[in-house]
């Protein structure tokens, strides 16, 4: 007697002539219908959806993984024939035709070269707009370092109107001060009509690898307790010293808010839903990125910015929570000895309140 097959999904008794199998279960024409498709590569009837598409292709994952790529720009689906690749990213001929040649894609990360002699490196992320995102203009902004060496490359950035992002290979401190040429890129920005810190879009994040503060994880996180510890400890007049609004500093650089210890603001940070737009973004897997301050295009603020991330980790690294946590910021402040880190808080008023004459943000 000729067994009786019922459809996997809805029971219905299948008659010989609609019978689809897929995965040793069989189906009706019906359900058929509505959850499989056939792979345009191998022509092998697949799951609906397990199914990799777009508006023109649908293929098995097995076909995808062995054969095609999905645009970087568009997400269209490409065979390998098709590709063409930019920065190791895959593109279609339409999306490969619109890159900048000078401004790379967001995503873009190239392998690091660090600069400087030291264990402690700064990536410096500086967003400038207003005056277009070009490739003519990003070439003349790395035109003025990259013709001695490649420190920086520039990238789009969504929440930038008519800019990019001047991004630094990781430096020492003493290189950024002494070797990289930052008063001639600024000035160049400057000059092509470019503004930072009179913008309501720029910031300027600065990153240091995570093994500055340590070789073990355990030790690292140590270390980034204190740094988290003495943000939130220390928070008003570091809120002043980033020039940012309330409305800026809690879309793109949120706190995590004060505890009784390093670690259970750490503990805070790593259960809460900030993500990386925190004042101290811990999603980097070999940095911590500092994100508290607004763009500048003034020399002596970007230093003093850099000088003061430094002093930060100087603190975690030497202090303990307790002395910290015993620490006023009058305290902190008369134990820096960098001229232009003191004009920057003299400007701001954080520096015994004492008023002196301030040249204009850009």
């Amino acid at each position: 007697m000729e067994e009786t097959r019922t459809c996997s999904l809805c029971g219905c008794v299948l008659e010989e002539h609609e019978q689809t199998e897929i995965d040793e279960e069989w189906l009706c024409d019906e359900c058929a219908e509505q959850h499989t498709t056939t792979c345009d590569h191998c022509g092998e009837t697949i799951w609906a959806n397990d199914s990799i598409c777009d508006d023109r292709t649908t293929l098995c994952s097995c076909c995808f993984d062995d054969h095609y790529r999905r645009c970087e720009g568009c997400g269209r689906i490409l065979h390998d024939d098709d590709v063409l690749w930019h920065n190791d990213l895959p593109y279609c001929a339409s999306c490969y035709d619109r890159l900048d040649t000078e401004i790379e894609e967001y995503g873009y990360k190239p392998e690091p070269i660090f600069y400087g002699d030291g264990t402690r490196f700064f990536g410096v992320e500086l967003e400038i707009d207003g005056a277009g995102k070009d490739d003519d203009s990003a070439a003349r902004i790395k035109k003025q370092t990259n013709i001695r060496c490649e420190h920086i490359y520039c990238k789009s950035d969504g929440s930038l109107d008519d800019g990019f992002e001047i991004v630094t290979h990781p430096m020492t401190l003493d290189y950024h001060l002494n070797e990289m040429y930052w008063d001639d890129i600024l000035q160049e920005a400057v000059h092509m009509g470019y503004r930072s810190h009179m913008t309501n879009t720029c910031g300027l994040h600065i990153h240091v690898n995570r093994d500055a503060f340590g070789e073990t994880h355990e030790e690292q996180e140590k270390e980034i307790e204190r740094i988290l510890f003495f943000t939130e400890l220390h928070w008003n007049e570091l809120f002043t010293f980033s020039r940012r609004s309330p409305y800026s500093m809690n879309r793109w650089a949120a706190r995590y808010g004060i505890e009784k210890t390093g670690k259970q603001i750490l503990d805070k940070a790593k259960k809460g839903n900030v993500g990386r737009y925190a004042a101290i973004n811990l999603c980097p897997y070999h940095t911590i990125e500092f994100r508290l301050f607004r763009g500048t295009l003034k020399l002596n603020t970007l230093i003093a910015t850099l000088q003061l991330v430094n002093k930060i980790c100087d603190v975690a690294l030497f202090m303990s929570e307790e002395e910290i946590a015993a620490q006023s910021w009058r305290d902190f402040v008369m134990t820096i000895t960098e001229p232009e880190l003191i004009q920057y808080l003299k400007e701001r008023q954080l520096y015994v309140n004492e008023e002196i004459e301030t040249e204009e943000e850009v």
